[in-house]
C-alpha cells in the first residue's frame, strides 16, 4: 500500500506539467482551444456585435479571431499601437495595403467605420490586454496606441496617373433641331483659404459630423453643414454674384508632400487623407441644354449627386468621373490622374444628371429621381422631363508628377480618381430659375 501512494504522489505533477505545456501560447500566434461554441463579440462603428461561433478560439493578449494572423500572438503585428507604424506611403511605394493591416470590414456607404480594426476594441470581448493598453474602451486604445492610426489606408499609386494625350476622347451626342443650346452661368468663387469646407454631407449623411471621411469644397450657399435644412439654407447667403443660393461642393485635392496645417488635420490623417488642400484656380457653374429637347425648371430643394465616392469598391456602375487638361478637353481619364503639360491646368469635369421623374426633389438612393439622358442620344428616358444639366469645371495647378497629388477619399477607396463626385442642391430662386431656362432654351449665354 505504501508503494502505490509514493507512485500515485509522481504521477500527479507530471500531469499538471504537462496540461501546463498545452495550454502555452507558442510565439507564432497560435493560441490554445476555448470551450466549443464560444462566441466572439466586435465592436463594429456604434455598437457591439455578436459573431457566429468560431470553434471557440481563445482571445488572449490581442489576438484577433482565430489567431493565426502572423505576429497576433505577442501583440507586434505592424501599427497596433505604434503610430510610427501609420505614416502614408512614400511616393515610391504602391500605395498597395497590406493586407496584415487592412480593415476586411470596410466603412458602410454613411463613411462609419465598420469593425474589424485594429486596437477598435473587437479582440474577444473588448477586455484583453495588450501592452500596457485595453482593447475595447470605445476609443480603440491599443498599448496605448490609437485605433484609427494603427491601419494603413491605402494611397494612390503610380499606375493611376498618365499622360493626358493617352486618354480615349470624350464623345457628345449630336443635337437635333429641337435642342436647347443656351447656358446658364453662375460666378460663385474658389473657396479661397478654405473658408467654407468641412468632412460632411447633407445629402448623403444628413446630420452626421464628418460623415464624408473626406473635406468637401463649398461655393454658394454660406450655410451647408451636415445639419443645414430646407429653411437655413434659404435664409442663407452665398458667394455667388447673381445671388443663387444653391450649394455646390466636391471633394478637396491635395498636395501629398504639403502640410496640412487646418484644424481638422488630425481628424484628415485619421481617415487617409494627408497634404495641403489646394484651391481651385478656377471654378466653372454652368447649366446647359439637352440635345434633343427644351428643358424645364429645377424644383427648389432638388438634391443632385453625381459620381459615387464608393466606386472603387463597389464598382464604376455610378462612377461619372472626368479627368482632363486644360487645352486638351476632347480628351478625359475616367479612370486616371492626368499629367498635363507645361502651361496646361488639371482639369475635373462634374456633370450632373437632367432627366427629372417630375415629382420628387430628392430619393432614397439620391439617384433614382434624376438620371442621365441616354450617352449616345442625349435623350432622356420616356416619361422624363429634360433639365438644366449642371456641369461644374474645376482648374487646378498641379505638378505633372505622378503620386504628386491625389483626391480626397473614403479611406478604403486609397485615393482612386474613378471616386470623383460632386453634389448640388437646387436653393435658386423661382424668378432666378425662370431666368436660367429662358437663356438655356433661348440659346443664349
Amino acid at each position: 500500500m505504501g508503494r502505490k501512494r509514493r507512485a500515485f504522489a509522481v504521477i500527479v505533477p507530471a500531469v499538471v506539467l504537462a496540461a501546463s505545456a498545452c495550454n502555452e501560447v507558442p510565439g507564432d500566434g497560435s493560441v490554445a482551444a476555448a470551450p466549443a461554441g464560444h462566441v466572439q463579440k466586435y465592436r463594429a462603428g456604434h455598437g457591439v456585435h455578436t459573431a457566429p461561433p468560431t470553434g471557440g478560439a481563445q482571445q488572449n493578449g490581442g489576438q484577433n479571431g482565430d489567431g493565426q494572423m502572423p505576429g497576433m500572438g505577442d501583440g507586434q503585428m505592424p501599427g497596433m499601437g505604434d503610430p510610427s507604424q501609420t505614416a502614408a506611403p512614400s511616393p515610391t511605394d504602391s500605395g498597395s495595403p497590406d493586407p496584415t493591416q487592412t480593415d476586411p470590414n470596410q466603412p458602410g456607404d454613411d463613411g462609419q467605420q465598420n469593425g474589424g480594426q485594429n486596437g477598435d476594441g473587437q479582440n474577444g470581448d473588448g477586455q484583453n490586454q495588450n501592452g500596457n493598453g485595453q482593447n475595447g474602451d470605445g476609443n480603440g486604445q491599443n498599448g496605448g496606441g490609437q485605433g484609427d492610426q494603427s491601419q494603413v489606408k491605402p494611397g494612390p499609386r503610380a499606375d493611376q496617373f498618365a499622360d493626358i494625350r493617352q486618354a480615349p476622347p470624350v464623345r457628345q451626342p449630336r443635337r437635333s433641331r429641337a435642342a436647347s443650346t443656351g447656358v446658364f452661368a453662375s460666378n460663385c468663387g474658389t473657396n479661397a483659404g478654405q473658408k467654407h469646407s468641412n468632412p460632411d454631407n447633407v445629402i448623403v449623411a444628413p446630420g452626421v459630423q464628418n460623415g464624408a471621411h473626406h473635406i468637401h469644397d463649398y461655393v454658394g450657399n454660406l450655410d451647408t453643414s451636415a445639419f443645414s435644412t430646407d429653411q437655413t439654407l434659404a435664409a442663407a447667403g452665398t458667394t455667388c454674384t447673381n445671388g443663387d443660393q444653391s450649394t455646390y461642393y466636391w471633394p478637396v485635392v491635395r498636395l501629398r508632400a504639403g502640410k496640412d496645417g487646418s484644424d481638422r488635420a488630425a481628424q484628415s490623417q485619421a481617415d487617409g487623407n494627408t497634404g495641403s488642400v489646394v484651391t481651385p484656380a478656377k471654378v466653372r457653374i454652368q447649366f446647359l441644354g439637352n440635345p434633343r429637347s427644351k428643358v424645364t425648371a429645377i424644383p427648389r430643394f432638388t438634391r443632385i449627386v453625381t459620381g459615387d465616392a464608393k466606386a472603387a469598391s463597389k464598382g464604376p456602375a455610378n462612377a461619372h468621373s472626368q479627368w482632363t487638361c486644360s487645352g486638351f478637353e476632347n480628351r478625359a481619364f475616367a479612370d486616371k490622374y492626368p499629367l498635363c503639360p507645361q502651361g496646361s491646368r488639371v482639369e475635373r469635369v462634374l456633370n450632373f444628371p437632367s432627366c427629372w421623374d417630375g415629382q420628387n426633389t430628392d430619393s432614397a438612393n439620391h439617384r433614382d429621381h434624376m438620371v442621365f439622358p441616354d450617352p449616345r442620344t442625349g435623350q432622356c428616358p420616356q416619361g422624363r422631363k429634360a433639365v438644366p444639366q449642371l456641369r461644374i469645371t474645376l482648374a487646378y495647378n498641379l505638378p505633372a508628377k505622378a503620386l504628386a497629388f491625389a483626391l480626397d477619399t473614403f479611406p478604403e477607396e486609397g485615393h482612386d480618381p474613378v471616386t470623383d463626385h460632386g453634389d448640388f442642391i437646387n436653393v435658386m430662386n423661382d424668378q432666378l430659375m425662370r431666368k436660367a431656362v429662358a437663356a438655356i432654351n433661348g440659346r443664349r449665354r
